[in-house]
């Protein structure tokens, strides 16, 4: 298995710049693995692949504000922040350009146009590829001074932020969204919890690294970045009940496949309740223990999210689904179309 396994040519132009309107209405390719059918539906109609007692499980986790400019005391030489991690109460770990100018020690300051020194922060230490610890004076801040950082594939200006927030966005944390349940609406969440199918979430705050290329040549090289995971009592409960009765658990988004399976992996057994660190990550081979259908977007080439999506469908059939979405002008990546590989 190579990296280069996982490469795809897509047309520019497929490329979503901006969300569709209304949520529900982006278009869904729906994968069957057994049969290896392949359907075109629009969003709304997953109503009717879902059954009583299947479980659905959701990311809620919020994107925060988290690309930031700062001066560096002294110089007022202007350095670009955007958070990736919370360390603890005011340290962050970070990616800061321009990365050479910005040595461990450094003072920065934060503040709104035309205002005072609203945050004071430090470098406290170095990492590869533009990576810094930075302590904050106060962190609590830093969401009145910062902008929601779009992927860098999307060059239009979002007009009205929380379209790159689900609508069941909570709690504060990713740097970029969860981006399979942006297609989702008020309205489709009641209809399927009418259809008898709970609703559960799960946090797991979401950092670049996910969506950056893996530039190995071996993906098992790959080292993949932490993000911060919870699995409260009253979503692994209902998990294990659903698997106990033979229904089926549907995880919307990579970002939740992936904090259900690493909980089964610590518990192995049924899923406990977790919180943590999760450094999973999933390639070709692998045996799921919780999931039995995913919602997803169509992925990066050479992603981590790419081979996690071939591993629980088939590289062959992942080809061959994206193969026929890029034929039929589906539209890809964060504002893109949906898959569901049952």
């Amino acid at each position: 298995m190579r990296t280069d396994d996982f490469d795809y040519e897509l047309p520019q132009e497929l490329i979503a710049q901006k969300p569709i309107e209304p949520r529900d209405t982006s278009r869904l390719l729906v994968l069957n693995r057994q049969t290896g059918i392949i359907e075109h539906r629009h969003f709304q109609d997953i109503l009717s692949f879902l059954q009583a007692g299947d479980v659905m499980v959701f990311n809620d986790s919020r994107v925060i504000p988290a690309r930031l400019s700062a001066k560096k005391s002294g110089t007022g030489g202007i350095v670009e922040i955007l958070l990736l991690k919370r360390l603890e109460q005011n340290r962050w770990e970070t990616l800061v350009k321009p990365g050479r100018r910005v040595k461990k020690g450094t003072l920065l300051e934060l503040a709104k146009e035309n205002r005072n020194i609203v945050v004071n922060a430090e470098v406290t230490d170095e990492g590869e590829n533009g990576i810094r610890v930075i302590k904050f004076s106060d962190d609590t801040r830093l969401a009145e001074l910062g902008q929601v950082a779009l992927p860098p594939y999307i060059h239009e200006p979002l007009t009205n932020q929380n379209r790159y927030q689900t609508v069941y966005a909570d709690r504060q944390g990713s740097v970029a969204a969860p981006t399979a349940g942006l297609h989702f609406t008020e309205d489709l969440l009641a209809k399927i919890r009418e259809k008898v199918v709970p609703c559960c979430f799960v946090t797991l705050h979401v950092g670049l690294d996910t969506f950056r290329p893996v530039q190995e040549d071996n993906p098992r090289e790959h080292r993949i970045h932490q993000e911060f995971g919870v699995v409260p009592a009253v979503t692994a409960e209902s998990i294990n009940q659903a698997k106990q009765a033979g229904k089926r658990v549907i995880c919307v988004g990579t970002t939740s496949v992936r904090l259900a399976e690493a909980a089964a992996q610590k518990s192995n057994g049924p899923v406990q309740p977790f919180e943590g660190w999760v450094d999973l990550f999933i390639l070709p081979g692998y045996q799921f223990r919780v999931v039995d259908a995913m919602i997803t977007n169509f992925h990066l080439p050479k992603s981590t999210l790419l081979m996690l999506v071939s591993a629980f469908a088939g590289k062959e059939l992942i080809d061959e689904a994206y193969r026929k979405a890029i034929a039929e002008k589906y539209r890809f990546y964060s504002f893109g179309d949906a898959m569901l590989i049952l």
